[in-house]
């Protein structure tokens, strides 16, 4: 199963958080892939604030791993964690950040820039979201549901 979306601008981008989110139908664990420059980070800023996330989100590049805390609608405090894997040199370097764990937090979503060094250990569920530049504002997101 998949879903498409079309946008034209960050403001776009803000309004479909909600649909890009029931399109990926609880799933949790999140696989983005896009060509430098496409907007994962734009992306995942819009994300974590329609969640409710407070305060600054900025790309971990350098520091691999930002987590950011909110509150879900059900009441309990729960975490985005936004990875950056472009500086990796190999699959071992991620278990040594502790991505298993990251990978199978039930209440944790898990987004990932520059997942390909890790694909082989994916769990069964892991969405994947394709960010495709077609203009200098314009993007396609295509989600792909595992």
């Amino acid at each position: 199963m998949s879903a498409e979306f079309h946008l034209n601008s960050v403001e776009d981008l803000e309004k479909t958080v909600p649909h890009i989110l029931n399109a990926l139908e609880g799933r949790r664990k999140i696989a983005l892939y896009g060509e430098m420059g496409a907007g994962k980070t734009t992306f995942v800023k819009a994300f974590c604030r329609h969640l409710g996330v407070r305060g600054n989100t900025a790309s971990p590049t350098f520091s691999l791993v930002n987590q950011y805390a909110f509150t879900s609608p059900d009441g309990r405090e729960t975490v985005v964690r936004h990875l950056d894997l472009y500086r990796l040199r190999g699959p071992l370097e991620a278990l040594d950040i502790g991505i298993e764990d990251m990978l199978h937090d039930p209440s944790a979503y898990c987004i990932i820039e520059w997942p390909q060094i890790i694909e082989p250990i994916f769990p069964p569920d892991m969405a994947t979201i394709e960010i495709e530049i077609l203009g200098e504002n314009e993007r396609v997101l295509k989600i792909t549901r595992g």
